[in-house]
Order: C-alpha cells, then sequence, then structure tokens
C-alpha cells in the first residue's frame, strides 16, 4: 500500500473487530513475558541478604515497584480471562475496547514499575541524585516513546476511515 492510498480492509465489522482482538493478544503476548519475569524477580528479593539493609524509602519504592508490577500482571492478563467469560456471546465490540483500555493501564503500571526498579536499584549503588535523575530520564523515555510520538502522529496523519473503526482499534 502506498502513502497517499486510502486506508481500506474489505473485512465485516466481525472481522475487523477479530483482527483487533487478535492484534491486542499479541501486544499482551510481547508485554506479558517482560512483566511476569520482572514481578518474579521482585517477589524474591525480600528473601535476599543484602534486602534487610534498605532503607525506609527504599522500602517504600519497593512497595510501589511490587505493587504496579502485580497491577500490570493483572491488567495483562485480564483480556484472555475477559474474553474466556465472553466468549461467543457477541460482545466482541466490547472486549476489544475494554481491553484495548486495560492494555493501557498495564502500560502504565509496567512504565511505574521499570522506573521504580532503576530509582530502586540506582540508590542502592550510587545516590539518590543519581536515581531520580536517570529514573526521570527513564520516564521521560518512556512516555516520549509510548504516548507522545503516537500521539503526534496520530494527530498528523490522515484519520483513514477511522470513523468506520471501533473504538480500540489501531
Amino acid at each position: 500500500m502506498h502513502g497517499d492510498e486510502p486506508y481500506s480492509r474489505n473485512e465485516s465489522d466481525g472481522q475487523r473487530l477479530d483482527r483487533n482482538f487478535n492484534e491486542q493478544l499479541q501486544e499482551v503476548r510481547i508485554a506479558q513475558a517482560g512483566v511476569q519475569i520482572l514481578f518474579a524477580f521482585l517477589l524474591t528479593l525480600p528473601f535476599q541478604s543484602r534486602f534487610t539493609v534498605l532503607t525506609p524509602v527504599q522500602l517504600r519504592i519497593y512497595f510501589v515497584i511490587l505493587t504496579a508490577s502485580a497491577f500490570s500482571v493483572v491488567f495483562f492478563t485480564a483480556p484472555v480471562a475477559i474474553h474466556r467469560v465472553l466468549f461467543r456471546r457477541g460482545v466482541k465490540d466490547f472486549i476489544v475496547k475494554y481491553t484495548s483500555g486495560l492494555l493501557s493501564w498495564g502500560l502504565f503500571t509496567l512504565a511505574l514499575a521499570v522506573v521504580g526498579g532503576v530509582v530502586l536499584v540506582l540508590d542502592v549503588l550510587f545516590s539518590p541524585v543519581l536515581a531520580i535523575v536517570t529514573g526521570a530520564a527513564v520516564a521521560l523515555l518512556a512516555l516520549a516513546l509510548w504516548v507522545a510520538v503516537p500521539e503526534w502522529h496520530k494527530r498528523t496523519t490522515p484519520s483513514h476511515n477511522r470513523e468506520e473503526e471501533p473504538p480500540g482499534d489501531d
């Protein structure tokens, strides 16, 4: 397809919803593995001998990271549970729209966990100032790549028949 051709797919609403949901599941597969590894690692930290030397502030950061990781796991696994419960109920449009929101929250909590993890490790190894500056840089990078660039592109690119697309469609 050439850049100046109109966006067009010859698919029914049902086919479009199936494609959208399958694309969302592919996104989940990519994010979920990393989130689960991060969460599993965080669950083992309290059993390490050095964990007992964390300051109260570092323990609070750890709490935020662990909680954000747990939320991220829940957000990224929810689409599967929702699909399982609502399978063959004729509500694929709801599933696609709802799942889209869950994946956005999953990315938010994942970003929080990643930034918090960087802050905690750098605070333990180096200094609070380096930890905060580096954490802010990671947060800005995630914000730029995950939100700002896609939003800018969405605003500066023709809609390509977006009015025909259901909510949550890409």
